[in-house]
């Protein structure tokens, strides 16, 4: 497989609050972004994790007795694949002729997983996928993804992945990705408005850290979306004093990377709601993996491989329905990496 390195566009990033639990209020601003992204000539405008319908911040704040409000709202207003709001979201994108990559919570029957989907120009899917591994308390409220989720595609752009958040701390992750010659990355955030000064871990000198390591060791483009908590966050997450000293409004760190790690985005202070944008252009990554291509030259397969399950993991096998497959070594990979798949 041969891989383009020709191809030049405009991204934008958005930086933004949505409407919280609220599918169809934040579908509705979803678009009116997406219209403003299309008439400043953006041809990819990227959203953050869960931002339909909201990141779930209740899960870090309060005990599960307290959280046991959201439970009926938070499933009622995440989203149906199938259903009418993602529909419109990928009519936007045809109508107004611009790729849309997102974040959502995704309501599969009585089971939420966080999800990201990439939309091509002309409204057709390209991909969804789940995150692989929620995060420490987001194991309570969301399901896993599988080895299927760690995915790149070409688009019409170039080749494009997505992880949300801390999946960008996970190094055998970020391998599976550089493996399949990631050129566009979409690494999606809340925001970074939990634990001041108490958890370093949790905040903006990590993370946006984390993505723009991403860019220069993978050497790919990165469009690292972020939402924002305002006063309507504020309200709906800190009713007591204590919490308003556990999440703090703000927290909006949107940042565009290069394949070198340079930033190619002036930023929106944290507070700002607003679109991030830059101009992309593919044959700058050759330049990047000249002095130094992880799945590439300067890779060490003799000493260190990963092994790499892409098989989708599906709850229940209904058997003696299929013959049996002649092929039991191996998941066949899409490219000519040194990865190895195993079943």
């Amino acid at each position: 497989m041969t891989t383009d390195y020709s191809g030049t566009f405009k991204a934008a990033v958005t930086q933004a609050e949505p409407v919280w639990f609220d599918l169809s209020a934040t579908v509705d601003k979803t678009i009116a972004l997406v219209e403003e992204a299309s008439r400043a000539g953006a041809d990819l405008i990227a959203f953050p994790e869960t931002w339909i319908p909201g990141y779930p911040w209740f899960l870090w704040l309060d005990s599960v007795a307290w959280q046991s409000q959201y439970f009926i709202r938070y499933p009622q207003n995440s989203l149906d694949l199938d259903g009418s709001e993602f529909a419109a979201i990928r009519e936007a994108a045809r109508k107004n002729d611009i790729a849309i990559t997102m974040g959502f919570s995704e309501r599969g029957h009585g089971s939420l997983y966080m999800g990201q989907a990439v939309i091509e120009r002309d409204g057709v899917v390209v991909r969804t996928r789940r995150k692989l591994k929620p995060t420490h308390v987001e194991r309570t409220l969301f399901g896993e993804g599988d080895g299927s989720d760690l995915v790149v595609d070409q688009t019409s752009l170039g080749r494009v992945g997505s992880l949300c958040c801390w999946e960008h701390l996970q190094p055998l992750t970020k391998y599976a990705m550089y493996s399949q010659h990631e050129q566009i990355h979409i690494a999606a955030w809340p925001s970074f408005s939990i634990f001041p000064g108490a958890v370093y871990a949790l905040g903006p000198e990590v993370n946006t850290a984390a993505s723009q390591q991403y860019a220069v060791e993978g050497q790919t483009y990165v469009l690292a979306p972020c939402a924002v908590i305002g006063d309507a966050g504020w309200e709906a997450f800190a009713d007591t004093e204590e919490k308003r000293q556990l999440i703090h409004k703000g927290g909006g760190y949107a940042r565009i990377y290069g394949p070198d790690g340079r930033s190619l985005a002036e930023p929106l202070a944290p507070n700002d709601e607003g679109i991030l944008y830059a101009d992309i252009d593919l044959s700058a990554i050759l330049a990047a993996k000249n002095p130094a291509d992880p799945v590439g030259h300067y890779s060490r397969p003799d000493v260190l491989r990963l092994g790499f399950n892409k098989a989708p993991q599906p709850k229940v096998n209904i058997l003696g329905t299929e013959p049996p497959s002649d092929d039991v070594d191996a998941v066949p990979t899409d490219d000519d990496s040194e990865v190895m798949a195993v079943s």
